[in-house]
């Protein structure tokens, strides 16, 4: 990979769109939009090879549903697109502005970061997320997937550059995607090593990919993290609610990041809760639990350490009985990779005690986790859910493809 020359085109791709306005930006997505609709067949064909390679691989189905794409998807893809073009341009945005003694007027003014690398695993989805949030932000963008998806990538890119490249002003070198082999990663350490080439790198994906970029990056890094994500059930909650809530973030889509991974439970419901969540699992969840749940529990398994904070991505989850709302707090803050927490309660000093201390990107309060999402919050797609706490936390939409500029005026000041 030639990622020298890759980048330099990316960059003058970034420049080009540097200069176009909302308008031009719009009408080019909406081609784009427009072309994937058109094309779904040609997508779910690509897609289809990908998945029958990771079945013959073994690979679990509920990684295979990160990778699925079919008619429902696509339309999800295309709502989440037009999304993104129904928003605000971000660029130009005036963020502040004021007249200095000497009479210089001084603007402080979103504009985009230039160049973008995302690298992220299996969900195909990402690839037109990712591409619409650069875009419409005036970004270029490096798109580094997995092995398991890159037939999909490949002809959803297709796509996107033949739509760009048929309308008026497209840029359609404003988006590249690497050629990913099998087990060969050292495209992977040439983009963490592009200073001056690349502006921002984003990771999207499980553990081990987040932190070989963290830890071995040169150029900035968004860093997004796993889902370690806890269910909070307090000694005043309501139970049935707490029991539907439980359902829906752990059975819904269990292979996403916003999926609980434990279920916490204060010891004064926990004799009557827990046979009511268990019934409502009805064995669809293998629960792994500690010695005091283990006790109120028919099917499950006794926890072992490396259970709690582990992401299971898949129908597992454990489960932990405490004695107060500072220790569930404590353990959640002691076990959490800062993405998204719940507390059922119907206790306002509980709920903003939970809220107050526990340290994620999202907590939320008689609700389910699966809303961090950057089309549940309204941003259309995502890049992805930052939980570090410099520059962007939490859903990643639009706005965190920009950083500002100051823009000074003067008539002939000198200092």
């Amino acid at each position: 990979m030639n990622l020298e020359k890759i980048c330099s085109s990316l960059r003058v791709a970034s420049q080009k769109l540097a200069l176009q306005n909302a308008y031009e930006k719009n009408a080019a997505l909406e081609a784009v939009a427009g072309a994937l609709d058109k094309n779904r067949a040609s997508i779910i064909a690509a897609n289809k090879l990908d998945i029958d390679l990771a079945r013959a691989n073994g690979i679990s189905e509920s990684i295979i549903d990160r990778l699925l794409l079919d008619g429902k998807r696509i339309d999800g893809i295309v709502a989440s697109l037009r999304e993104v073009i129904a928003q605000t341009d971000p660029v130009g945005e005036e963020l502040g502005g004021w007249k200095t003694p000497n009479g210089l007027n001084i603007r402080q003014v979103r504009v985009p970061l230039g160049v973008v690398a995302i690298i992220y695993e299996n969900r195909p989805n990402v690839t037109v997320d990712a591409f619409s949030l650069a875009y419409k932000s005036g970004n270029a963008i490096l798109l580094r997937g997995s092995s398991s998806s890159y037939k999909s990538n490949v002809e959803i890119v297709r796509v996107i550059r033949e739509a760009l490249a048929a309308v008026k002003g497209g840029v359609p070198e404003a988006i590249e995607l690497v050629e990913v082999r099998e087990h060969d990663h050292s495209d992977v350490d040439q983009i963490l090593n592009a200073v001056g080439l690349i502006d921002v790198c984003l990771p999207r994906g499980g553990k081990k990919l987040i932190q070989n970029v963290v830890q071995n990056a040169r150029v900035p890094v968004i860093e997004t993290g796993s889902g370690v994500c806890h269910l909070y059930v307090d000694e005043f909650a309501n139970l049935e609610m707490a029991c539907r809530i439980a359902e829906n973030a752990k059975i819904q889509r269990p292979s996403v990041c916003n999926a609980i991974e434990c279920i916490i439970v204060h010891k004064a419901v926990a004799e009557k809760f827990l046979p009511m969540v268990e019934a409502t699992f009805n064995g669809r969840v293998k629960l792994h639990a500690d010695e005091r749940a283990l006790k109120l529990l028919k099917n499950a398994v006794a926890a072992t350490e490396a259970d709690f904070g582990n992401e299971y991505l898949d129908y597992e989850c454990c489960v932990k009985v405490v004695d107060s709302i500072e220790e569930a707090i404590a353990y959640i803050n002691s076990h959490n990779t800062k993405h998204s927490e719940s507390i059922i309660s119907e206790s306002r000093a509980n709920t903003r005690l939970f809220q107050s201390m526990v340290d994620a990107s999202c907590v939320y309060v008689n609700a389910s986790t699966r809303f961090t999402d950057g089309g549940e919050f309204g941003f259309g797609a995502e890049l992805g859910i930052s939980t570090q706490k410099l520059h962007a936390r939490g859903p990643m939409g639009i706005k965190v493809l920009t950083t500002t500029k100051y823009l000074i005026d003067g008539e002939g000041q000198i200092r």
